[in-house]
């Protein structure tokens, strides 16, 4: 009597980001070249399980090219709205985990592979405690803010995008004498404003792990223009914060609050205290859009394999994670317990402060 093949269940979550794609790819081709796995995409995150039947999506080999590979956002859809533990409802917040793992032993899958950030990993875990589900998790974010992993999925092309933004901004700024100011993501960390802003050739680097003084963001951008340099460029986390210590967002039509403006708020203080005139760009979701950067797809590749192969070998409730050049698996417990933000003692504000770069303080 052969032996049926056992089901991997497969879905991406939170926030999309550029290499989603690429775990998809070499998950479902390593669980079924190597293993001869089954592998189903679970649409929409968790919330393609609370449906009856579950919204899913057969992943087979062959339509695993390598297209997947330069395609941005995830085939399988995502969502981070919607805590399924206290799941909003026009009645009130109600619990519907116990929804998502029935559907989830509804598909008779064996184990879950799920790609999410911070928030998105630890519900799963919740989920996965709760119905007894083996479950291994794979970073993404393009914060770069999850905990034990150097590197997450995403991270890499945010960088890139956020590098070519102020490449294309240097030469009209030096064309009009204008001060320019990029507003990035980074809900929580700096990463993409410390590591675009060296690559792109900022002048001044604004995170909200360094509080910042605006007089000395001013006296920098002034020294440059006595210096004789027409122009300046800023980049700015969006969790940098207003003198008040206040962090500015948006409502947006679905009642979503976002983070966004403080760009503008740095903007204008710059104008009145340089008698300079500033341009504010904010780059928003283009840092998740587009095709994915080698590096994010060599990231999300290596991850995809390893995540199967600890399945394979009787791992669960692990995160993947890079480290040290290689990739690794760690409980998922540790994983989620620690946040990942921009060391001050690191090498990369080292090199910053080297290279004459203002942090704002």
């Amino acid at each position: 009597m052969t032996k049926p093949s056992k089901k991997l269940g497969l879905l991406t979550s939170g926030g999309d980001c550029a290499g989603l794609n690429a775990v998809i790819r070499a998950v479902v081709t390593h669980a079924t070249r190597r293993y001869g796995w089954d592998v189903i995409g679970i649409c929409e995150g968790t919330h393609g399980l609370i449906y009856d039947p579950p919204h899913i999506v057969p992943l087979s080999i062959d339509k695993m090219d390598s297209e997947l590979l330069r395609r941005g956002g995830t085939i399988l859809g995502t969502t981070n709205k919607g805590d399924p533990f206290a799941f909003p409802t026009p009645t009130g917040k109600v619990d519907l985990s116990d929804d998502i793992i029935r559907g989830f032993k509804k598909l008779g899958l064996d184990m879950l592979i799920g790609v999410g950030g911070d928030g998105s990993l630890s519900i799963l875990k919740r989920l996965a405690d709760k119905g007894g589900i083996k479950l291994v998790g794979i970073p993404k974010t393009i914060d770069n803010d999850v905990g034990a992993t150097e590197m997450s999925v995403g991270f890499s092309t945010a960088v890139d995008i956020a590098t070519e933004a102020l490449d294309r901004l240097q030469p009209t700024a030096a064309s009009h004498n204008r001060v320019m100011v990029l507003e990035v993501m980074g809900r929580d960390a700096g990463h993409i404003a410390l590591n675009s802003g060296i690559a792109g050739g900022a002048d001044v680097i604004l995170m909200p792990e360094i509080p910042y003084d605006i007089e000395k963001v001013a006296e920098h951008i002034n020294t440059i223009r006595k210096n004789g340099r027409n122009f300046s460029l800023v980049i700015v986390s969006e969790a940098v914060t207003t003198k008040t210590g206040k962090k500015i967002s948006k409502v947006f039509s679905d009642q979503q609050k976002r983070l966004g403006g403080i760009g503008d708020y740095i903007g204008q203080q710059i104008a009145e205290k340089c008698q300079a005139e500033v341009r504010v760009t904010v780059l928003g979701h283009v840092q998740r859009g587009g095709q994915p950067s080698a590096q994010d797809r060599v990231i999300a590749s290596a991850m995809g394999v390893h995540a199967v192969d600890c399945l394979a070998q009787g791992k669960h409730d692990r995160m993947v994670c890079w480290r040290y050049r290689r990739v690794e698996d760690v409980p998922l417990t540790e994983a989620i317990a620690t946040y990942r933000d921009v060391e001050l003692d690191g090498p990369l504000v080292a090199t910053a402060r080297g290279l004459g770069i203002c942090l704002g303080d």
